[in-house]
């Protein structure tokens, strides 16, 4: 699995103009799966989020983590994550998992996440055209790749 990580301010996502999903300040998931995953990769990714040291002390200092904050996280299904632009113009997108392999995965991840922070991690709507806004703050952007843990 594959999880952008973005620190945000706040956060929302909207399908039709609705807003689903909104959160203050905390953490901007987006999630996409392969078909090999399953839950050693979520167990590793809920664990490393949740532990990552990416939230200002008391000295202004990357010290604490979004357990530690008690920061909010929205969690949005993004096949685009694994994205092939090896060849040609038009990404390939044959490296991600199918929706009915994807979307359990998902879920799993957002229950795992929840679970692990204690408290409801808003999504968008799996396989809907999502429309995402976000004030990133720092900006702190992470890529998280559960095959490549380094």
């Amino acid at each position: 699995m594959r999880v952008l990580l973005q620190r945000v301010a706040q956060a929302s996502v909207a399908v039709d103009g609705v807003c689903i999903g909104r959160i203050g300040a905390g953490l901007l998931l987006l999630v996409g799966a392969q078909a090999e995953d399953d839950e050693a990769d979520i167990a590793w990714l809920v664990q490393k989020i949740a532990k990552l040291r990416i939230f200002a002390d008391a000295e202004g200092v990357m010290n604490r983590s979004v357990l530690e904050v008690g920061g909010e996280v929205l969690a949005v299904s993004q096949f685009t994550l694994f994205g092939s632009v090896r060849k040609g113009n038009r990404p390939s997108w044959s490296g991600a998992a199918p929706g009915p392999v994807s979307q359990p995965l998902f879920e799993q991840f957002v229950a795992a996440m929840a679970a692990e922070i204690g408290k409801p991690v808003p999504t968008g709507v799996f396989g809907a055209d999502m429309q995402v806004s976000l004030i990133n703050d720092g900006p702190v952007t992470l890529w998280l790749d559960s095959k490549a843990p380094a």
